[in-house]
C-alpha cells in the first residue's frame, strides 16, 4: 500500500503527568514537543510527481516554504514523515516567524532566504514506497534513524531526540521548556501502531506555569461568568488581550461573578472584536467588566508574542493584588508553580 495525501496525523491526549514506568505495554518512548506546525511530508514515488508538505488539518504548504521543497533532493523516494515544521529566528525557534512563513504566500522566497525552515522528524510511515502504518513505533523509530544515518542528512532536516528513560523525560520537561519552542513532552507507546487521526497511545504532557492577569471581560453573564478574557498593560498603559481561560467550574464563576462590576463605555476594549479560540474567525461578544481584578492563571509555555495560545485555567482570585501589581504586557516572565 502506498500512502497518498491527505493522510491525518496520529494525535495525542492531554495529560497532566508522564506516565509511571510500566504504564505502558513494551513500554514507553518520550520525544520533546517542539511548538511548530504538524506536518506530514511526501516525496514523490513516480517521475512527474511533486514534493508535498500536509498540515494536520489537510492543507499543502509546499508553495510556502520552497527551501524545505528544494532540500528535499537529500531525500529517498516514496517516503512520508511525520514532524514538525519550524522555523529559527536569532538562534531560536520562533513560533512568530513560522506564522509568517506560512501565511506570506507571495513572499515565500524571500522569507526562506531570511527566515529557513527546519523539519523535525518524529516518525516514519512510509519508506520506498512500503507503509509502515502496521509496524510498531520501536520498529519504525529504528527505521528513521537509520534514514537520518544512511542518508547522512543534515539541516534543514532534523532528527527528534527520543529516549526511553524516565529520568531524562522528566528532566525534559523541567528544563528543556526553559528554551524557548519546546512546550513539554510527547510519550507513546513502543509496541503502539500508527493509527491516521486516532488519539491512541499517545500522550502529551506541557509544562504549565502560574501567573496573574486582569480580568477584562467575561462570556456569559455578569452572574454567571463562563470564560475570563484576560489582559494586561503594556508600558503605554493600553491594556492588551492576553489569554482566555478554560470554561470555569460553578464554585470558580460564583467568586468570580462576586467581585465583577460592569464595565463604562470609556473600557479600553470597547469596540474590539475578540476571536473565539487562536487561529479562528469565528467572532465573541463578551461582556466587559472593569479591568480591576486579578486572577491567578496556569498556563503552558505556549506564547505568541505574550498571548497564551491555549486556554489558560483559572487557579483564584488575588485579592491581595491590584492591576498595578500585574507584569506588564512586555517581557512576560511567569514564574514556575
Amino acid at each position: 500500500m502506498v500512502l497518498h495525501p491527505p493522510v491525518k496525523p496520529m494525535l495525542a491526549q492531554a495529560r497532566e503527568a508522564i506516565p509511571l514506568a510500566g504504564a505502558m505495554p513494551g513500554g514507553m518512548l518520550v520525544d520533546p514537543k517542539f511548538d511548530g506546525f504538524r506536518c506530514l511530508l511526501f516525496t514523490p514515488v513516480e517521475d512527474g510527481q511533486s514534493v508535498i508538505l500536509q498540515t494536520r488539518r489537510g492543507a499543502m504548504y509546499q508553495a510556502r516554504f520552497p527551501d524545505l521543497v528544494a532540500a528535499a533532493g537529500q531525500l529517498p523516494r516514496g517516503l512520508v514523515l511525520d514532524g514538525e515544521l519550524a522555523v529559527l529566528e536569532e538562534g531560536e525557534l520562533s513560533f512568530t516567524a513560522l506564522q509568517r512563513r506560512a501565511t506570506a504566500v507571495r513572499q515565500a522566497k524571500v522569507l526562506a532566504a531570511e527566515l529557513p525552515a527546519h523539519f523535525i522528524a518524529f516518525d516514519i510511515l512510509q519508506v520506498d514506497g512500503r507503509a509502515l502504518l502496521d509496524e510498531p513505533l520501536w520498529k519504525r523509530r529504528e527505521v528513521l534513524e537509520a534514514l537520518f544515518a544512511d542518508h547522512r542528512l543534515t539541516p534543514p532536516w532534523t532528527l527528534c531526540p527520543s529516549t526511553t528513560d524516565l529520568a531524562v523525560a522528566r528532566e525534559w520537561l523541567t528544563e528543556w521548556t526553559d528554551v524557548p519552542g519546546v512546550e513539554g513532552v510527547v510519550v507513546k507507546s513502543r509496541a503502539g501502531r500508527y493509527r491516521p487521526g486516532v488519539r491512541g497511545s499517545w500522550y502529551k504532557i506541557r509544562r504549565r506555569a502560574t501567573a496573574e492577569a486582569i480580568i477584562g471581560g467575561v462570556t456569559g453573564s455578569l452572574r454567571r461568568p463562563q470564560v475570563l478574557l484576560l489582559g494586561r498593560f503594556d508600558v503605554s498603559g493600553r491594556l492588551r488581550l492576553v489569554g482566555k481561560t478554560a470554561p470555569l467550574k460553578s464554585a470558580a464563576a460564583a467568586e468570580v461573578a462576586d467581585q465583577l462590576t460592569a464595565a463604562d463605555t470609556d473600557h479600553p476594549w470597547t469596540g474590539v472584536r475578540f476571536s473565539a479560540r487562536w487561529g479562528s474567525r469565528d467572532v465573541l461578544h463578551p461582556v466587559l467588566v472593569e479591568p480591576r481584578c486579578v486572577a491567578e492563571i496556569s498556563g503552558d509555555t505556549a506564547q505568541d508574542a505574550g498571548v497564551w495560545r491555549h486556554p489558560v485555567r483559572y487557579v483564584r482570585l488575588r485579592q491581595d493584588m491590584t492591576a498595578a501589581h500585574v507584569p506588564t504586557f512586555e517581557g512576560i516572565q511567569p514564574h514556575t508553580g
